[in-house]
């Protein structure tokens, strides 16, 4: 057993400024990792962006799909539709497999018209555009994000009843 000796104030002092600077230096190196680069797409979380190819697609590859989807239009435009907070990237292929472009994407969060409202240590989310309306948001308290969400899935069904319903009374 080694022998263990008290330490001292100026140690504690020591201990607690290079814990602090390692805090500080692991938070710094995470925001970089998230921060979008001149030359990134950056697409807000369920919102969607256009990417213009020089030719015609073949094949898309998605290196993490459960961030970020994509849809071809019309051969060489790309919808891209972000799925959840991060980074990812895109790789668009021509007929012959020969790389047309490798797009870093960057979905981040459309902090303009949100307002999220702090109680202790759950977060609710709030759309205000311009009537504040409660949004389906990641990191939100589970019991107020799967309220909110079982509302969407309804509203959903709704709007899809009745489509289908304006669609038969329109084809008689």
């Amino acid at each position: 057993m080694l022998p263990h000796a008290p330490l001292s104030h100026s140690s504690t002092g020591m201990l607690k400024a290079a814990l602090l600077a390692a805090a500080t230096l692991t938070a710094t190196v995470t925001l970089e990792a998230t921060h979008a680069r001149a030359n990134d797409l950056v697409v807000r979380y369920d919102q969607s962006q256009l990417l213009r190819l020089p030719r015609p697609v073949a094949e898309v590859i998605i290196g993490n799909p459960s961030i970020a989807d994509v849809a071809v239009q019309g051969g060489n435009l790309l919808v891209v539709t972000g799925k959840t907070f991060g980074v990812t990237n895109i790789i668009a292929l021509d007929g012959e497999r020969n790389v047309i472009q490798d797009q870093r994407v960057v979905v981040q969060r459309d902090e303009q018209r949100t307002v999220n409202l702090h109680r202790g240590n759950t977060r609710l989310s709030y759309s205000c555009t311009p009537n504040c309306s409660p949004t389906l948001t990641i990191g939100d308290d589970k019991e107020y994000f799967e309220t909110i969400s079982k509302h969407a899935e309804k509203k959903t069904k709704f709007s899809e009843q009745t489509s289908e319903n304006a669609g038969q009374s329109g084809a008689q």
